[in-house]
């Protein structure tokens, strides 16, 4: 006869149910708390980044440094709530793991970027007066740079680990608000990482660069993004710069019309060839095409000494866009008929001086006046913190290329953004690119959009990589007969006035090779080519005015399918939207 209790081996059970429920209770209970104060740490950090980057902008370091023990202190307490055994047992479970996963590497990212890279960028601030990094009469004082270039560096390897872990996180597996968390993160890290990075290339390189151990001479390319070529656009005027002691000055200003088309190439890769033939080694206005600027400087430096002899140590070739950064820093200019703002300098430069000044050889007297005027408010007057930071955006945009003689230097360049050269892939990211080249003749890039999307995932089994170029001519349904010829080219180069004409080159991940090209769901004709281990699809695209394109290139194999990819592009006047969308497969 039962006597109403359980059978041992059943209660048993009931209370190891009931303490494990206990347990999950207390344990969500645990997360919940520390969770909470967790995010209210980062929001914080957050705050306090803000608050930090104000306080530095306006020179207030006696400020920014109690702001900086605060973030640190933060930092480090939501790295410790997010690290816990409890905490990481979270990580592993389904649909909600990645989520808590993504609040602890956050943490982990904020302690780290806040010890690691804030406290030595706040000794170099503290130590140095940045005033005497400043440009008086056209000379930079080299001597400070040996005592920021060491805490430099340490910031900058900081920074980008912390940047390389930020791209590791997976956003898509989180929740909508974090995920746009993690996107901000993401940014600022970037932008913290390309700055700080740039101003330790600075310090390593400009004491010899700029002439500390003897003289130099750099041409400098400016490149107009009216006509576009893989570096940014068409080289339209160029001149000879001097570096001594730290002084630069303008030496000789020149235009293409003092470069004629060679009879005979200078020797090319055979990569540019396959794409742009010989045109590149036989026309100034075409070397800026070659997709490596490693390649492209050694090529602009060759035209320069077989036109005026010399030596040349370097070259360096920015971009219009350029001016609008530096104005913002130096104030409105004033040549020939124009006064350019930093609001109204790339319309100038790009599109009305064509209908105002007719004459392509004035048009070219106010290029060379703009050039110098803002060169000269740029060592003169300009604010040296602003200038550098002006610099630093313009570098992260990709509108300025470097290219040294000296095999040191060219190494370190080479290795960085500022370098142009084609990427390496490896375990912290893996690249893809497009290169836009005009072929219309004429000046109506002005009028042309990008949109860049990558989706990653697999096809047919196969690891995939896609990327979808969307290619659109705003210029107005009257174009034709509104813009002048020397904009339109007036089909002098076979393309209808008013029409574009544009050579769009895709290359892949490292090793993977091409298993779809279409354009708007056609299979056309195109171009392959190979740059280093990359395989590269080219198209030639026709638009009429408000006409829009889309290219599609799928990449499957070795490399491919990478979720850490990151699209690299020609710098257009109007940076094109880049999204990550996902993979539906063409092929």
């Amino acid at each position: 006869m039962s006597d109403g209790r359980l059978p041992v081996r059943r209660r048993w059970i009931g209370w190891t149910v009931g303490v494990l429920l206990a347990l999950l209770v207390i344990a969500i209970g645990w997360v919940t708390v520390r969770g909470i104060g967790a995010v209210n740490d980062l929001q914080q950090v957050a705050k306090g980044a803000t608050q930090l980057k104000e306080s530095i902008a306006s020179g207030d370091l006696d400020g920014a440094e109690p702001i900086a023990r605060s973030i640190a202190r933060n930092a480090a307490s939501a790295d410790d709530l997010t690290s816990d055994f409890v905490w990481q047992a979270f990580g592993v479970v389904p649909l909600l793991g990645p989520n808590f996963r993504a609040v602890s590497e956050i943490a982990d990212i904020a302690d780290d970027v806040s010890t690691d890279a804030l406290a030595p960028l706040l000794d170099v601030a503290s130590g140095l007066d940045l005033a005497s990094l400043g440009f008086s009469g056209g000379a930079i004082d080299l001597a400070p740079f040996a005592a920021i270039e060491q805490p430099l560096g340490t910031a900058s390897t900081a920074l980008s680990a912390a940047q390389v872990q930020a791209r590791r996180i997976d956003a898509d597996a989180t929740l909508p608000p974090l995920a746009e968390a993690i996107g901000q993160l993401r940014t600022a890290v970037t932008q913290a990482a390309t700055a700080v990075g740039s101003l330790h290339g600075a310090a390593v390189l400009l004491p010899t660069m700029l002439g500390g151990e003897g003289p130099r001479n750099y041409v400098l390319a400016m490149q107009n993004n009216a006509e576009l070529r893989s570096s940014g656009g068409i080289v339209g005027s160029i001149a000879l710069l001097h570096a001594e002691n730290g002084r630069i000055s303008l030496q000789t200003q020149a235009s293409t019309r003092d470069f004629p088309p060679l009879d005979t190439s200078l020797p090319l890769s055979e990569s540019t060839i396959a794409l742009f033939e010989d045109r590149p080694g036989r026309y100034l206005q075409n070397i800026t095409s070659i997709p490596d600027f490693a390649e492209a400087g050694e090529t602009i430096a060759a035209r320069w000494t077989g036109r005026f002899g010399g030596t040349v140590d370097g070259v360096i070739a920015v971009d219009a866009v350029v001016a609008k950064h530096l104005m913002a820093v130096t104030g409105d200019l004033t040549f020939g008929p124009f006064t350019a703002t930093p609001e109204n300098v790339t319309d100038i430069l790009l599109s009305e001086i064509y209908a105002a000044v007719p004459d392509p050889a004035v048009q070219d007297e106010i290029f060379a006046q703009a050039a110098g005027a803002l060169f000269n408010a740029a060592l003169s007057g300009g604010n040296p913190k602003a200038l550098l930071g002006a610099l630093a955006d313009s570098a992260a945009e990709g509108r300025i290329r470097i290219w040294s003689a000296h095999d040191e230097e060219e190494s370190l360049l080479a290795s960085s953004a500022l370098g142009g050269t084609i990427p390496k892939d490896g375990p912290d990211g893996t690249y893809v690119g497009v290169l836009m080249n005009d072929s219309t003749g004429g000046k109506m890039d002005f009028y042309t959009r990008a949109t860049i999307a990558t989706a990653i995932g697999t096809c047919q089994g196969l690891p995939t990589t896609q990327v979808r170029v969307t290619w659109t001519n705003t210029a107005p349904a009257d174009a034709a007969t509104s813009l002048p010829a020397y904009v339109t080219a007036d089909g002098f180069y076979g393309v209808p006035a008013g029409s574009t004409r544009t050579l769009i080159a895709i290359y892949g991940p490292a090793g993977a090779t091409p298993s779809h090209v279409d354009q708007d769901g056609k299979e056309p004709g195109v171009q392959t080519a190979v740059l280093e281990d990359r395989s590269v699809i080219q198209h030639e695209v026709s638009l009429a005015p408000g006409e829009s394109t889309t290219v599609t290139v799928e990449f499957q194999g070795t490399g491919a399918g990478e979720r850490l990819t990151e699209v690299l592009h020609t710098p257009l006047i109007e940076a094109p939207d880049t999204p990550r969308e996902t993979l539906t497969c063409a092929s």
